[in-house]
Parts: structure tokens; sequence; C-alpha cells
């Protein structure tokens, strides 16, 4: 009787035996593989598509920076994301919870939460920022169209002419094309032309400071806009994976369907062939230079999100047999095909502008926030219906970030919630994640100040860059040679049911390893200190920048220091060999699936169904003895053979 609910779980199964039902019901799970592309895509897919890969592409080489591109996708980028997502996906667990495979290196996932860390807690002020236009794009008359502003400074030129205002009042030292319904044509030659765009970025948006340690005020509007953006991230996750599988159908979707309108328009628009032509135009010569294939390597790493921790929580909701070979190479393609469609829409917008202001492409084109929020809302001045067009592409910034943004917080969360795991915590899992959003909210307080922006570029230049490239090393190094390269393509044999093509194998062992220090050097070897602008930042905030990025690297060398010296074993070689050995609850997470190897008492804590079945067991064989007891007491009648159906 106690084995009926067990047993109709699922039609057509055999009365008495167990179900397999391939669902973790005590974690969750994606409510299907479409939720699980969609979030993975609007994960990889994000801010850094839309402003650095077009000026990337635009500063080495144009079409010729596409060769080094693709090169790089094939033989890094693809492989190492195959791995993250196969390596989640087996073990069921979130960047902590997978270094069970080798604990001594569980630091290494410590060094993934402290980036994601950085990362989520800037990321969600640009978002913030994106909101703030957004609002203030719902105008008849955008903010930064004329120089006419009591934030204006006398060096202002707008590309617009001031229909019915005093011409004084707009700019006393522009040179103005004659005509009332002409667009402006700044002609004059001038050392630094100062647009409304950039002056309503600078003095009204941000009111920037004059220094980094200058922190001035806290921006009450920017504030107000970071409350919203973690409010919406955190309601879009308050039930995990099973809401955000949902939000995501809108969130990853729409941007391309505001890319398609802004492209569309884009073309349509005068000089719009010349940027474009700006953009793809091969210049082979650049082709030869280390500098390219360093940009490209790094670009195709860090937009698909490599040793974030992201990919690897992603995938750790996946079922078990779930094809990741299949989604890692959609996702990645999408991820790269999406940089390159944004390309065409920025540089369609830039080569119309370049056009206006009788300018080459180079003068208009920039990167970073200087893309988003300065060249490009200035272009929007020059369209009709300019508002609308903003907010297109500022609610399309907001999708964007928030795709990344969700799965930054999932990341920490999910780690915090496996790490501890009891049944509580598990239960209340959306206190976890309101207690992250409001540490993340705080944290992010300094950001909204006047030299927020400072602040925000020095974590995103130094929060994230060598750190990663590390830390992707080390955990393939991990994975491959002291896991075993052996071992683990029959773990993904086991899970998949064909082996990693023999490609995949030998960029796991060999080249992408290759890569990623090629990159590492290459990073080192470029280095410069940051610049914003005409500033230059003072040594002790370089000094905060590195410890920042040494913060995430170590976070590795400690705990393993920590885990050998806790391991068994009277030397230090047994104690490091002890440590680096797979622990016992290593693999799969469900009972159904832990076969072969993998079928040890080792993995009890970690099995959903297990408990059950071994309590059946034990209940039987009570019940045998039990039995056997009684009928040898009884047994004079020989009876003793007739005790072969036990009453459970």
């Amino acid at each position: 009787m106690e084995e009926k609910p067990f047993s109709v779980i699922v039609n057509g199964a055999v009365p008495g035996e167990p179900v397999k039902t391939d669902k973790n019901s005590r974690r969750g799970n994606w409510g299907n593989q479409i939720e699980f592309i969609l979030t993975s895509v609007g994960y990889a897919v994000g801010l850094g598509n839309v402003w650095r890969f077009p000026y990337l592409c635009y500063r080495n080489g144009g079409g010729a920076f596409m060769f080094p591109y693709f090169i790089m996708l094939v033989f890094c980028g693809i492989p190492l994301f195959f791995l993250e997502l196969s390596f989640g996906q087996f073990a069921s667990q979130g960047c902590l919870g997978v270094w069970r495979i080798s604990p001594m290196f569980k630091g290494v996932g410590y060094g993934m939460m402290v980036v994601s860390t950085y990362i989520g807690i800037y990321y969600n002020v640009v978002i913030c920022i994106a909101f703030y236009y957004f609002f203030s794009s719902m105008t008849n008359l955008l903010p930064w169209t004329y120089c006419n502003n009591p934030w204006n400074t006398p060096t202002c030129n707008g590309v617009v002419t001031p229909r019915g205002i005093n011409n004084t009042l707009a700019n006393v030292t522009r040179s103005l094309v004659t005509g009332a319904a002409e667009v402006a044509v700044e002609v004059v030659n001038k050392t630094k032309r100062t647009s409304p765009s950039e002056e309503y970025w600078k003095h009204y948006v941000l009111q920037i400071s004059d220094d980094i340690g200058n922190f001035g005020e806290v921006r009450l509007p920017i504030l107000g806009c970071l409350a919203v953006s973690w409010v919406v991230v955190f309601l879009c996750l308050i039930r995990g994976v099973k809401s955000s599988g949902k939000v995501v159908y809108f969130t990853a979707t729409f941007p391309y369907v505001v890319l398609t309108i802004l492209f569309i328009r884009g073309i349509t628009l005068e000089g719009a062939v010349t940027g474009i032509k700006y953009y793809l135009t091969p210049q082979w010569h650049k082709i030869l230079d280390a500098k390219v294939w360093g940009d490209a390597a790094s670009q195709i790493f860090y937009s698909l999100g490599c040793a974030w921790g992201g990919l690897i929580t992603m995938a750790s909701y996946n079922k078990f047999h779930n094809n990741c070979y299949r989604d890692s190479i959609i996702i990645s393609i999408t991820n790269c095909a999406t940089s390159v469609y944004a390309g065409f829409v920025i540089f369609s917008i830039l080569g119309f502008m370049a056009h206006h202001l009788n300018v080459d492409v180079s003068e208009v084109a920039d990167h970073g926030p200087g893309l988003a929020f300065v060249a490009y809302p200035e272009a929007l001045t020059l369209l009709p219906i300019s508002p609308l067009w903003s907010l297109l592409f500022f609610f399309m910034l907001i999708l964007l970030g928030l795709g990344t943004q969700f799965c930054l917080l999932e990341t920490l969360v999910t780690a915090i919630v496996d790490e501890i795991g009891t049944d509580w915590i598990v239960r209340n899992k959306t206190v976890v994640t309101g207690g992250v959003a409001i540490v993340g909210f705080l944290l992010g307080v300094p950001l909204t100040t006047q030299a927020g922006i400072y602040w925000l570029l020095l974590m995103d230049n130094y929060a994230a860059s060598f750190s990663l490239v590390i830390i992707s090393c080390i955990m393939c190094i991990c994975i491959m040679y002291v896991y075993g390269h052996k071992k683990y393509f029959k773990d993904v044999e086991m899970m998949l049911g064909f082996p990693p093509p023999i490609f995949f194998r030998v960029c796991w062992r060999f080249v992408s390893p290759i890569i990623i220090s090629f990159i590492l050097i290459f990073t080192v070897i470029q280095y410069k200190p940051i610049t914003y602008n005409d500033y230059v930042y003072p040594g002790w905030s370089l000094a905060i920048g590195f410890l920042m990025a040494m913060s995430s690297v170590i976070c590795i060398p400690i705990y393993a220091l920590y885990k050998i010296a806790k391991s068994e074993g009277t030397t230090f070689l047994e104690r490091l060999k002890n440590s680096c050995k797979p622990d016992m609850k290593w693999g799969p997470a469900l009972s159904e699936h832990r076969i072969g190897l993998y079928a040890t008492p080792g993995s009890e804590g970690e099995v959903e169904v297990r408990p059950l079945k071994e309590e059946l067991r034990e209940k039987e064989k009570e019940d045998e003895k039990r039995d056997e007891i009684s009928l040898t007491i009884q047994g004079s009648n020989g009876s003793t053979e007739h005790n072969t159906t036990p009453s459970a």
C-alpha cells in the first residue's frame, strides 16, 4: 500500500516499480527547454553587444575584425560555453556545489561569486540610468535636443536649430545654417565640440564631480531608478527559475523586435550607407596585428559570460539528459549574430549623424556609456518623432540589461541556497533573493553619487577583467587534468547519450586553455591606466581597482590551502591528493541517474527519492527477519519455506 503513491506518478508505469521522472522537485527545473535557451540568450546578450562590439569592429579593421572574431568563437567561445553548461547540468549544482568534482578548487566557485557580485552591483546602475532616460523620453521634446537649458554651457553646440527660440539664448558661439527649418550643421573648426546630449549626461543626469574621491551628493532621481531596477529584478525572480523562465519570453525576444524596428528606420536615413560601409569595410593589413586578435578573443570571452558562474547556474536547473551540446551552439551563435546585427543598427544611425554634422563617422562613434547615453541619444534628436525612437532604444537597453541581471542574481542566490542546503532555506528561497537584492541596492548607492560614474567605470574595467581569464583557465585545468579528461568525457556521455565530439575534446584539453593564456598575456601587455575622457584616475583608485580584481582570484589559493589543511593524511602530499579527490556526493543529483560509478551510498544526502526507497528496503528486510524468526519458532511443521512474501 505504501508504494502506491510512488507507482502512479506517471501513466503507463508498472505498478509497484519506482518511476523515473527526471525532475528535481526539491530544487526545481526549467518549465521547458525554451525557457532555458531564452534565459541563456538573455544572459549572454547584454549591453556590451550594443556598444562594445560595434566599437571594437570599427577600431580593429571593420570587416577584417570579423575573421579573428569568428575564429575565436569556434575555438574558444563555443567549447568553453559547452564545458560550463555540461558541468552545471551534470551535477545539478550552482557555482559552488559543482566543485565536489575536486574540493580543493572550490575557491574557483567563490571567485565566480565575487565577480558576479561586482558585476551585479554596477550593471544594475547602468540599467537604472537607462530607466532614467526612458522616463525622460516621455515628452514632446527630448530634453537633450537644444542648448537652451539651465545646465548648458556657452560651448554647447547642438545639431538641431531651435525653432521659435532666441538663438542667443541657445548658443552665442555656434554657427547656424540659414533657414529656420534646416538642420544646423557644424562647419566651423573647433578643437572640441560639446553637444547638448553630452552636457545633459554630465551636468544634469550625473552632475559629475571633478574627482573620484569627491562623492558630492546622492542623485535622488538615479537612486529612485536604482530602487525600481532592483524591485523589477526581485519580482521577476521571486519564484526562482519558475518565474524568471516566464519573464524571459518577453525580455529576451522583444529587444530583437526593437533592434529590427531601429534597423529598418536606420537604413532609410540619409548617410546610413556611409556608416555601414565604415562598419564593414575590411582593412586587411590590420589582421596581422596581435591587438586585433587579442580584442577578438577578449570580446568572445566576456560577451558569452564565461567564468561568471551564470552558465553553470542556469544549466543546473536543466533535466539531466537535456542536450546541452545543441544548446551551447545555438546560444553562442545567437549571441554573436546579435552583436553583428546591432552593429548595423548603431552605424546606420551614426552614419546619418556624420552626414548631418559633415564629419567623418570616426568623430561621432564612441563606446561604453558614451555611445549609449551621449552619441546615440543625440542622433535620435535628428529623427522625426524622436521621443518615440528614444523610448524604444532605452526600453531595449533596459531589457538587454535585465536579461543579464536576472542570471547574476540567480547565480548568487543559487550558490547560497545550494551551499547551506537546509530544508528551511530551500523553502524560503524568496527570502534569500530579497536579501541579496537589498544588499545589492545598498552597495550600489555610492554609484548614484556625483562621483558614481568614475566608480562604475573602475569596476567595469577591473572587477571583471583578467580575473575572469584566470578563473576560466583554472577551471579547464581542474576538470581536464586534475579530475581527468577521460572521466569527464564518460560523465558527458552518460548524461547526453554520446561522448563529446572529438573537436571539443581537443579544444577543452589544449586549444581553449592556450587561447585563454593568450588573452591573459595580451591583457597584461596591453594594460593602460583607466581614464574617463580627460580625467586621469589617481594612483590610489587604481590600487582599489587591482584589489577588486585580485579579491576574486585570491579566493582560489586561500581555499586550496584551507582544504589541504583540513584533509586527511600525515604528509602534505597525502593531504594534497585527498583534497583533489572527488567528493562522495559528486555526480548526478537524482538516484535514478546514479548508476555505474556513481551508484554509491555516499550520495544519500543529495538524492531526492533515495531516502524513501531505502526506507522501504529496510522495512522489507525487517519484515523478512521477523517472519523468519516467527516461522522458525513455530517451525515443527516445516513451514519455513513459505516465508517468501514480505508483509510490506
